[in-house]
Parts: C-alpha cells; sequence; structure tokens
C-alpha cells in the first residue's frame, strides 16, 4: 500500500482565447502556470515520490514533467487519465459561447452533473476510471508516494468517489489549477490535505493548506 496518493490539476494553461481545449494539441503552460508547476514540484519535494502518471493531454504532461524534474522518478502516461468526455464535446469553442451554441448542456453540467443525456460517459464512470488507476498504482507501489496528474473534473470526481462522497458534490471546493489533493489510501481512503500553489515551498507547510479531518470536514484556510 502505498503512502500517499497525489491527485494534482494540471496548471494554468495558455489559452488567451478562453477555448474549451480538450484533446486539442498546441495548449503549453502559460508562464504563471509553469510557474505553479514548479511550485508544485517543490511542495511535493520532501515526499519519497515513487511513481508519476499522467494524462496524455499537453498541459497535464508539461505540470507532471516539472514535478518529475525534482526527481529521478519517471512520467508515464495513462489514457484513463485523460479529461471527460463532456470536455471533448465541447473544444474549440470558447466557453463564454458553449450556452448559446449548445443549448441547455452547459446548465445540465451545472445543476446535475451525475445525468447528462448528450453525452455517452457519464460522470460515475469518469470516478471509476481514475480511481481504478489510483487503486491499481497504490497495490504495485507498497512503498512510498504516487502522484497522479490529470483534469478538473477527473480529479475532483475521483476525490469525491475514493473518499466515499456521493458525485453529486462535484461542483463544491473544486480544485484549482494546480492543486494537489492528498489522499491516504485504506480500506476506506481518507483526505490529509488539499494544497493550492502559493507560498509554500515543502510538502507540510502551512501556507495555502487546508488539513481535512478525520470525519471529513475540512478546517477553514490556514495562515503561513
Amino acid at each position: 500500500m502505498a503512502a500517499l496518493v497525489h491527485l494534482v490539476r494540471h496548471a494554468e494553461v495558455d489559452n488567451p482565447d478562453h477555448l474549451v481545449t480538450g484533446s486539442m494539441p498546441g495548449f503549453d503552460l502559460s508562464p504563471h502556470g509553469l510557474e505553479q508547476a514548479r511550485r508544485v514540484g517543490r511542495y511535493l519535494g520532501p515526499r519519497p515520490v515513487v511513481a508519476i502518471w499522467s494524462s496524455p493531454q499537453q498541459r497535464a504532461l508539461r505540470t507532471a514533467e516539472e514535478i518529475a524534474a525534482r526527481s529521478t522518478v519517471p512520467v508515464r502516461v495513462h489514457p484513463d487519465l485523460t479529461d471527460w468526455e463532456v470536455i471533448e464535446r465541447w473544444k474549440g469553442h470558447p466557453w463564454n459561447a458553449i450556452a448559446s451554441r449548445f443549448p441547455g448542456e452547459l446548465e445540465a453540467y451545472l445543476d446535475r452533473p451525475t445525468n447528462l443525456e448528450f453525452v455517452d460517459e457519464q460522470l460515475s464512470s469518469v470516478a471509476e476510471r481514475v480511481a481504478a488507476v489510483a487503486r491499481r498504482l497504490d497495490a504495485e507501489h507498497p512503498h512510498g508516494d504516487i502522484v497522479i496528474v490529470s483534469h478538473e473534473d477527473p480529479i475532483q470526481a475521483a476525490r469525491l468517489h475514493l473518499t466515499g462522497t456521493g458525485l453529486e458534490s462535484l461542483h463544491d471546493d473544486r480544485p484549482t489549477h494546480g492543486a494537489v489533493i492528498t489522499l491516504r489510501p485504506g480500506q476506506t481512503w481518507r483526505e490529509e490535505t488539499s494544497w493550492e500553489p502559493g507560498d509554500s515551498p515543502r510538502f507540510g507547510e502551512r501556507s495555502e493548506l487546508r488539513v481535512v479531518t478525520t470525519s471529513g470536514s475540512p478546517d477553514g484556510p490556514t495562515s503561513a
């Protein structure tokens, strides 16, 4: 059993037109995103990371590469860490045009994400495919930490699924760019911490770090 599993949302993308990117090529990290990814690497630097797995999308791979740069651990790609099919459906369109070009779909995504009639892949399937990767890696690496880099919805869905929280909470407390959700595997997986890129350079330091209680009720943000 791995010591900890870190679910990481990719860092900010260079996307000045605010397009839904999906699997479109050519979307690397912005300069700010590159710094976010480096901060994630510094944050996780003290941890005994033994495996780093990434979505095949460029923005996730670049984030994973910056994390791996502080270690000798190679980045591996798993197709099950890719973004949700609903994002692929909207790719290439500006976010602010989704409501008019796909009537009712954005509203459904926001109001009832667990039951979308216009996509084949439901949120439960997203949660299970990413959670299955986490469970398999946990079984394969009995010692050390695992880092999984993916996208906002897959990371959030896996987080909820692994900790036994209902998927209807998808839009609550969503991970921001570069956020690290740290889980402790076990018979019941437990969320240990939630961190966002800020001024905290190392794992466990308190700037931008939220410690989650064993009951699942988060403490408020802590200051440095």
